[in-house]
């Protein structure tokens, strides 16, 4: 029952108290805490850029369609320049800050675009429901995504011919592992051997491009959770809502894996992180941040005629969208991702050129036709 009257609250004492009503929520395990921690970072930055000692109940739609344009334009950290050379290290480089030039970096992808737009309309239906707002100004908001910098196509699968550049970059990046200094750019070459991350690098977008994990499954994968069955490596993936899946790998990937193993975490194992999987040359867990970093520099080895920017998101829809253009099982895909609903696949399925005059080349319907009116 909402309440009768509506208290008139500032919006940095109503996203703070928001913020701690949904980190509760990790007690109880309705959210996991890096989930939790999304939707805080995000109502905070909220509050910062409508104005914290302003009246919440007062915010028009208009004045959200301006935080929501405002936030499109913030650099986005995670792909500041130098990122491809500072990423992987897992600290040290000076973020920009919130009021700082679009020109400081790329601005913020159609995916950290959408995620604010449903994390402020979270927070304004809760807003409604404990009467700090009358009416939900989410409803009276014009702004959407393609009006918010138009950069989906970073999200957008890959094609067959730049995923194919891609790995094989990635590939080629792990067989040179640690001894490969000569060929690695970014300044990797100038490190020393305990800094040598060409093998880990390249088992990230190999696990990202052809497993499709969610980034934070893929930092939070610890040495144990990878294991062998009837002569087939598996990756026991902990996802969302505590569910889990054991995703069989590719043979290619199976061998990077075991020569990082072997190898390559050795190098960077501080005895910091006994368990986790991926390491920063510090020794640290590669943060979710890194990722992207380790991305860029793996593209940077990809021929300019088949290299094209991607998200670790984007690499999710790569593995759907291939998986499922190649016939593969819609349930057995699902499974892979990670989806508690079929339907969901619908949103990871992108259009590959061509793929409409190959399907009708091979028409199941004119085969036989064809066949009949030869007799």
């Amino acid at each position: 029952m909402r309440p009768s009257a509506v208290q008139r609250l500032s919006v940095a004492e109503t996203t703070d108290r928001y913020a701690e009503m949904v980190r509760a929520k990790t007690s109880t395990g309705a959210l996991t805490p890096r989930t939790a921690e999304v939707y805080v970072r995000d109502v905070l930055t909220f509050a910062d850029l409508a104005g914290g000692e302003r009246v919440l109940d007062d915010l028009t739609g208009q004045d959200v369609d301006a935080v929501l344009l405002a936030f499109a334009r913030k650099p986005d950290a995670r792909r500041r320049p130098g990122a491809a050379g500072a990423g992987a290290a897992g600290a040290g480089a000076p973020r920009p800050r919130a009021g700082s030039s679009a020109q400081a970096g790329p601005v913020q992808s159609a995916a950290s675009q959408a995620r604010f737009r449903r994390s402020v309309s979270a927070f304004f239906k809760y807003a409604a429901v404990v009467g700090w707002v009358q009416l939900d100004p989410m409803r009276a908001v014009t702004v959407r995504p393609v009006q918010r910098g138009g950069l989906r196509a970073e999200r957008r699968a890959l094609t067959a011919e730049q995923a194919e550049g891609l790995l094989g970059a990635a590939r080629g990046l792990a067989e040179a592992g640690p001894a490969g200094a000569g060929a690695v750019g970014a300044g990797q070459g100038r490190r020393r051997s305990d800094q040598r991350t060409e093998l880990r690098d390249g088992l990230v977008v190999l696990l990202l491009a052809a497993v499709g994990p969610r980034v934070s499954e893929l930092t939070a994968a610890n040495v144990e959770d990878f294991f062998v069955n009837g002569g087939t490596r598996y990756w026991r993936i902990f996802g969302k809502g505590g569910r889990t899946r054991d995703v069989p790998l590719p043979r290619p990937v199976a061998e990077v894996l075991d020569a990082y193993l072997a190898e390559g975490r050795a190098l960077l194992d501080r005895g910091r992180e006994p368990k986790a999987l991926l390491l920063s040359w510090r020794g640290r867990r590669l943060a979710r941040g890194d990722v992207q970093g380790v991305i860029d520099r793996v593209l940077a080895r990809v021929e300019p005629g088949r290299r094209r920017s991607v998200t670790p998101h984007g690499l999710r829809h790569t593995t759907a969208t291939h998986l499922l253009a190649a016939a593969t099982d819609m349930d057995a895909v699902r499974r892979v991702l990670g989806h508690a609903d079929l339907s969901t696949l619908g949103r990871y399925r992108d259009e590959l050129p061509g793929e409409l005059e190959a399907a009708m080349r091979v028409h199941p319907l004119l085969g036989p036709l064809e066949g009949r009116r030869g007799g």
